[in-house]
């Protein structure tokens, strides 16, 4: 039995320090006090800031090989400690232990694509003689590390949503400073211990747990040249707003709808929308929360859903039958409780769940929810699918359209002109065909339009924005 300390550091300055030991975490399934982690005040706020400026310039220097074995050595690291993270995510976020070693596994995926594209940095040679003015001139350029970045990541992925900042500042030469969520800290911290065994120069990283209140430096310190934020759209917003003149890539929120046609293969739909509906209670920003089904099928593949979501297990997610988890707080799941009942009021009709003792919410399937209801326009976050039908193509479109949200849809249909209409006319980040709007391959450029954010994660594309094209040009004088 894998058993976690009773007390953790913060990393500051690529050291492991014990100001204090401030926070408390609980097991979200228990309630009760798991452990605890030192807490980062402002003034050692400041410090990592300063570490983070003095270490732009050596982390710049860093030749791609040695990024690269940094970043490899985290893969190695990661996974001879799979079971104590998968374990620790169990623990501090109430994840069912098959999604919680999944996490881990794109938590090693995502170090080793960073490995990859560590070494992979190219520019581009450019004419510039494109009329006489300019005979004889060529151009270049590279791109250069942004320089200082602060990371706030969220509590529902500790691990991959935290690698997926880390793990490209890391591949492009960048320091940081990184708050992890008060709820689910643990993850951040042991890549930070991970990360304390490299040779990184000192000021590298620093991972701190913050209260919100203490945290203010992390987004108006203009030492900073990049915020990358992961969480709710309230909050993201007001961070762009008060982040000066740095550049900010936002992450937030979204109420994702997939469309069910009546060419599709229902077995494989339910499948992947029982997955992408109710895995780790629905706490993900891609979580199907609205599903649109031809009129053709709709009965057919209600009755099917409803059925299916009746049989999912909740309950402890350490024990390997549970599909259903808690979720973060009591507080979130009354939240959520609150706008199920006020859906039925309104003329929904609940199919199934609905219920909610403590933070365990029961799988929720409901129909006909009208549109201005809360659990229609804002995000559910939590284990509740809302079903509506349509008989035409263009109006299920605008249907997915009509969001003030823009992360991603999928659809389910093999009519490749359906598909491609839709890629033309959906105000989405991403298009998953013949799968749920919950997938992600941690290369694919990840991200939303409208209140879902700005900017895109996925190694490649997160580096591009950690970094600056810096141009050079040649006048020939042979």
């Amino acid at each position: 039995m894998i058993q976690l300390e009773k007390t953790y550091p913060l990393y500051l300055n690529n050291k492991a320090a014990w100001p204090n030991a401030d926070l408390a975490v609980t097991d979200k399934y228990t309630g009760e006090i798991a452990f605890h982690t030192a807490l980062a005040s402002a003034p050692i706020i400041g410090e990592a800031i300063t570490g983070a400026v003095a270490a732009a310039e050596p982390m710049a220097r860093m030749a791609s090989y040695e990024r690269q074995a940094v970043l490899n050595h985290c893969v190695k690291r990661f996974g001879e400690r799979f079971d104590e993270l998968a374990f620790a995510l169990c623990v501090e976020a109430g994840k069912p232990i098959a999604d919680a070693e999944g996490e881990v596994t794109r938590l090693i995926d995502t170090f080793r694509i960073a490995a990859e594209e560590s070494v992979r940095n190219y520019g581009e040679i450019q004419p510039l003689d494109i009329s006489p003015r300019a005979k004889g001139y060529m151009g270049m350029w590279k791109r250069v590390p942004i320089g200082p970045c602060s990371f706030i990541s969220p509590f529902n992925f500790p691990l991959n949503l935290a690698a997926h900042k880390i793990a490209p500042a890391l591949a492009m030469g960048c320091p940081f400073v990184m708050k992890p969520a008060s709820l689910t800290p643990l993850g951040a911290i042991i890549m930070g211990e991970v990360l304390a065994e490299t040779d990184l120069p000192e000021g590298a990283f620093s991972i701190l747990p913050a209260s919100r209140d203490g945290a203010d430096l992390f987004t108006t310190d203009p030492r900073i040249k990049l915020l990358s934020f992961t969480g709710s759209p309230g909050v993201g917003w007001d961070l762009k707003a008060r982040a000066g003149k740095k550049k900010v890539v936002l992450e937030l929120g979204g109420n994702a709808a997939v469309v069910v046609d009546k060419d599709a293969d229902l077995d494989h739909a339910l499948a992947r929308i029982i997955f992408g509906g109710y895995y780790q209670s629905g706490q993900s920003c891609i979580h199907v929360q609205r599903v649109i089904v031809h009129h053709d099928i709709y009965e057919q593949f209600r009755d099917m859903l409803a059925a299916k979501v009746k049989t999912l297990v909740s309950g402890d997610p350490k024990e390997r039958t549970t599909f259903v988890g808690p979720m973060i707080s009591e507080k979130e799941a009354q939240r959520l409780k609150g706008w199920v009942d006020a859906a039925v009021a309104a003329g929904a009709t609940l199919l199934a769940g609905g219920t909610c003792q403590g933070n365990m919410f029961d799988a929720t399937l409901l129909e006909e929810c009208p549109r201005d209801s809360d659990l229609y326009r804002e995000e559910a976050f939590g284990p509740a699918v809302i079903l509506s039908r349509f008989t035409d193509w263009e109006t299920a479109l605008d249907e997915v359209n009509d969001s003030k949200f823009g992360l991603q849809a999928g659809l389910f249909t093999n009519d490749i002109h359906k598909i491609l209409r839709a890629w033309d006319r959906l105000d989405v980040g991403g298009i998953c065909v013949n799968e749920v709007s919950s997938y992600r391959v941690d290369n694919m450029p990840y991200g939303g339009v409208k209140d879902s954010g700005l900017g895109r994660e996925g190694i490649r594309f997160a580096m591009e924005d950690m970094s600056e094209i810096r141009n050079l040009v040649i006048r020939r004088t042979d």
